[in-house]
């Protein structure tokens, strides 16, 4: 399958992986119980938003690849170590820090290496957005949602 020069089979396998996850969001969203109360936001809103979110990914996806793929340009590799190491480490401090620190410390300290990662270069500037970030989540999920999402510091003061 070449167009253009561009092999495109890459480009659609990863499309179809985005639209099969959506599918499977889809499944499991639909399990999500609806609430016991009477509420306009429930607990199977945010699911529903990453199933859209993700069908729509893989709809652009697939579109993109149609039309010819979206590494025109790429020397016939697209994997950068570096980068793709930062984001890696972002994710592990996450997972080892969450349980002393709390959901939106090790967020926050998340945020500027996986910033970093995709070409962030102010890491204060990142932390302050990480923060802000990290909170926003945790009061819609923990407070507005009743989702709980961890403790933790600064979780206690809120």
């Amino acid at each position: 399958m070449n167009q253009g020069g561009t092999k495109i089979l890459p480009n659609l396998l990863v499309a179809a992986g985005v639209l099969v996850l959506a599918g499977l969001s889809a499944l499991q969203s639909r399990e999500i119980p609806p609430p016991v109360l009477q509420v306009a936001v429930g607990p199977g809103v945010a699911p529903w938003f990453v199933t859209v979110f993700l069908a729509v990914c893989g709809l652009g996806l697939l579109l993109a690849a149609l039309r010819g793929g979206w590494a025109h340009d790429q020397d016939g590799t697209i994997t950068e170590w570096g980068p793709l190491g930062l984001v890696g480490l972002g994710l592990f401090v996450n997972v080892a820090l969450i349980e002393t620190l709390g959901f939106i410390l090790a967020s926050t300290l998340m945020f500027p290496l996986v910033a970093r990662g995709f070409g962030g270069r102010a890491p204060l500037r990142d932390l302050a957005i990480g923060f802000v970030l990290a909170l926003s989540a945790f009061v819609l999920f923990d407070r507005v949602l009743g989702y709980k999402i961890g403790s933790g510091i600064v979780e206690s003061l809120i």
